[in-house]
């Protein structure tokens, strides 16, 4: 291993940029990193050494979920002193930072598209016998590149084989566990204590959805004396909201894809086809074109646009004002044109009428001799 004050290098020829940090794991923090044969751009997880590792145990089920897709490349994993690291591909930003892009509201024709990968993404996991147990925004990134439109699910690092791989059968019902996963997100099984399994991945699901099309949850932002206090405040909130009201205003199909999974037994598999049938009924009745036309992918189209707008509004303003003043120049030309042209015809009217009221007067003095003469 190569060290220097910004790079790490890791293997025969793989570097670490120490000072382009990513983001954060659930156990660890990543870096951006380049593949020195190829010049790819990485993407690098650390973990320091610690009693309870995770990256080894996170490594070894994405090597099980490998080639699926929406599931991250691994490249290289290795333990060294002070930490191991997992090298995989490099992906786009999160649906959390997309979200907050998009500020804090996706349409839903967006969040269609993306609850069918979504769903696509748990199903291939539930498939290998694999339950994720940490469903949140921040843990779905888009690909990049010519896969910018590809949904990823990442970090498995609380994930778990709900199939033993030694019997091949279900993990056993228990309770009195503590609560994995995020909390904002914990189906109502998680919160009670209960062992997860796959009902619980699809309860998450519902809720990110539900957040993507509200801005949030009526859960949000609970504080207690503690962690417990608060998840126990957060637990009652979402067992006592009604699930008409949870999805009031959204399409009813998403009153029945939240109840779904609440009314499933521990061991029983979800129909995915039967909830992808519930988004594919809204997505044919509002008309809504799968084209992968996301909703942050329209943000350059609307600056542009309102830059263009802009751009418009002053050349307008500026041939307005120009009109103006050349008007207002032409106006005042044409009104002393109109007043000279006035003030003759007035003056040859004024001779006219001065003329005639003359041949008239003599008209009259005439008259009035001639009315003389006859008497």
């Amino acid at each position: 291993m190569v060290e220097s004050q910004t790079t790490i290098k890791l293997g025969s020829h793989y570097l670490l940029y120490l000072n382009k940090k990513l983001g954060n794991g659930a156990f660890g923090e990543i870096y951006l990193g380049l593949n020195q044969k190829n010049y790819q751009e990485v993407a690098i997880k650390l973990e320091k050494k610690t009693n309870k590792p995770q990256l080894h145990h996170e490594t070894r089920i994405l090597k099980e979920l490998q080639n699926g897709t929406g599931i991250p490349k691994i490249f290289y994993f290795h333990q060294l002193q002070n930490f191991s690291c997992l090298i995989q591909e490099l992906l786009g930003p999160s649906l959390e930072n997309l979200f907050n892009l998009c500020n804090r509201k996706f349409s839903l024709k967006t969040t269609l598209i993306l609850a069918i990968q979504m769903l696509n993404r748990i199903e291939f996991m539930h498939n290998r016998g694999i339950i994720h147990r940490d469903i949140k925004p921040d843990n779905f990134l888009m690909g990049k590149k010519e896969k910018d439109y590809l949904l990823y699910i990442i970090d498995m690092g609380l994930s778990k084989r709900y199939i033993d791989p030694k019997t091949q059968k279900h993990i056993k019902f228990k309770e009195g566990k503590n609560l994995t996963g995020t909390v904002r997100y914990a189906s109502i099984f998680t919160h009670k204590g209960y062992e997860q399994s796959r009902r619980d991945d699809i309860e998450g699901i519902s809720y990110v959805l539900i957040y993507f099309l509200k801005g949030g949850l009526p859960w949000q932002g609970q504080k207690g004396k503690n962690k417990k206090e608060r998840y126990q405040k957060i637990m009652d909130i979402k067992i006592n909201t009604k699930i008409e009201d949870l999805c009031k205003d959204l399409p009813f199909e998403f009153i029945k894809f939240v109840s779904y999974p609440r009314n499933l037994m521990f061991e029983e598999k979800p129909d995915y086809d039967f909830l992808k049938s519930l988004l594919h009924n809204i997505i044919k009745r509002e008309d809504i074109k799968v084209d992968y036309n996301y909703d942050w992918l329209n943000l350059n189209k609307k600056d542009e646009k309102q830059k263009e707008r802009t751009e418009n509004e002053e050349k307008i303003k500026i041939f307005t004002d120009e009109n103006i003043n050349n008007n207002n120049k032409s106006n005042n030309k044409n009104n002393n044109n109109i007043f000279r042209i006035f003030n003759d015809d007035v003056n040859i009217n004024m001779n006219i009428f001065i003329n005639n009221f003359t041949n008239l007067k003599e008209e009259k003095n005439i008259e009035i001799e001639d009315k003389k003469i006859e008497k």
